[in-house]
């Protein structure tokens, strides 16, 4: 991508174009019976099938065929960064998120507070999805923990996520998860990936049995599993290999830090879809390039709730009128992934996909939908292009050679 990106660098063209990125997470399901419909085709979706008909359809593959990415992978190919080439730990795109200013001695890690019984194993990896007024003082009795020859801050994200950080001279980034995405079994060790990084496995291997002392009459929020343990990497700006002014418009921290990972203007989003879409009037003459996120379309899916993923989708699509109201040039509406109810969990599938804009080659589709995306013009392509198909439709990109 780095070849990508020092082409885009070149192509560049200054104009009053406007796109909008609508990331509805999560966004593509499956069936719950062969032959029946997914979620986006179940839900009533007036405005994105209108949306349809003047646009390009297809399916975007997050990372590669058969690979179930994470949100960071997900995201980053969105916005054009190749997710193999750029490997982002959780933990740093949720301290960005929060704000914290990570420098070049520390390591990020993705906290869940989780619960276990009494053999140690893990009974639910969200802890019941404990509220802020739940997490919040957990994570304030966390940051008391001392461990000799390092810093430690811990800091509640939402809910029952937090930020660990470890600062520190010669740390490591590359530490392996803990939490071992299924319940009935202990939490994973940490262990290291690399010689750099064995300090690190110890620090955390350190921290998590001094948590599971200071959270022990916690539950249902007794333990920790850690996720993402990375350090801050270097990445290359958004306005600088794309030219364009862009704001973030994010709820949730991760998406934020997402976002602020790659240079972008993280504004002030509110808590609802209705927040968002006023902060999207608001800054309208101050940006080029509108980065939405929707949340409620996955974690719906993770929990399984098929007809919940449904009502989600069907809210994402009264958020268009407003945003066909402010005459946008483009509006790219993805997901970062497919989280099928079915499976209760990210997915490999393809990601319905819809690019509409005046410059579109209308593939006649009526409706948005996994289906008709299937057979869209668009095809099925590598979301690490999407976004010079977005700058190609606002008149962005230069002609390529004489």
């Amino acid at each position: 991508m780095t070849v990508i990106h020092d082409l885009t660098r070149r192509l560049q063209r200054k104009n009053d174009s406007k796109i909008v990125l609508l990331v509805a997470d999560g966004l593509g399901g499956l069936p719950l019976e062969p032959g029946g419909k997914t979620e986006l085709e179940t839900a009533s979706t007036p405005n994105l099938d209108a949306l349809a008909q003047r646009a390009s359809l297809g399916l975007s593959t997050p990372v590669l065929p058969g690979i179930a990415p994470g949100s960071g992978p997900g995201h980053l190919g969105l916005f054009g960064y190749d997710p193999l080439e750029y490997e982002i730990g959780r933990g740093v795109l949720e301290a960005l998120g929060i704000d914290f200013d990570l420098g070049p001695n520390d390591v990020a890690v993705r906290g869940n507070f989780c619960t276990i019984d009494g053999d140690g194993n893990i009974t639910d990896r969200r802890a019941g999805r404990i509220g802020n007024d739940v997490g919040k003082p957990l994570c304030e009795k966390l940051d008391q923990i001392e461990i000799p020859g390092v810093e430690v801050f811990v800091r509640h994200v939402k809910e029952y996520r937090l930020v660990v950080v470890f600062r520190g001279e010669g740390l490591g980034g590359n530490v392996d998860d803990t939490d071992p995405q299924r319940t009935g079994v202990p939490p994973l060790a940490p262990n290291p990936r690399d010689e750099a990084s064995k300090r690190t496995a110890e620090i955390c291997a350190e921290f998590v049995e001094k948590a599971r002392e200071v959270l022990k009459d916690d539950a249902p929020a007794n333990l920790l599993t850690m996720r993402g343990i990375a350090k801050r990497p270097d990445i290359p700006t958004f306005e600088e290999v794309y030219g364009t002014k862009p704001a973030a418009i994010a709820v949730y921290p991760m998406y934020r830090g997402l976002a602020r990972l790659v240079g972008m203007d993280v504004l002030d989003a509110g808590t609802t879809p209705d927040d968002q879409l006023s902060r999207l009037e608001a800054a309208w003459n101050d940006y080029d390039f509108f980065f939405l996120h929707y949340k409620y379309t996955d974690s719906s899916g993770e929990d399984g709730n098929f007809d919940l993923k449904v009502q989600k989708t069907e809210e994402v699509d009264g958020m268009i009128p407003r945003i066909n109201a402010l005459d946008p040039t483009v509006v790219v509406v993805t997901g970062d992934h497919s989280t099928p109810a079915k499976q209760k969990a990210h997915s490999w599938h393809p990601v319905p996909t819809m690019i509409a804009a005046d410059t579109c080659r209308f593939d006649g589709s009526t409706h948005f939908g996994e289906n008709a995306c299937q057979v869209g013009g668009l095809g099925q392509f590598e979301a690490k292009y999407l976004m010079l198909q977005a700058l190609a439709h606002a008149g962005r990109l230069e002609k390529f050679g004489a």
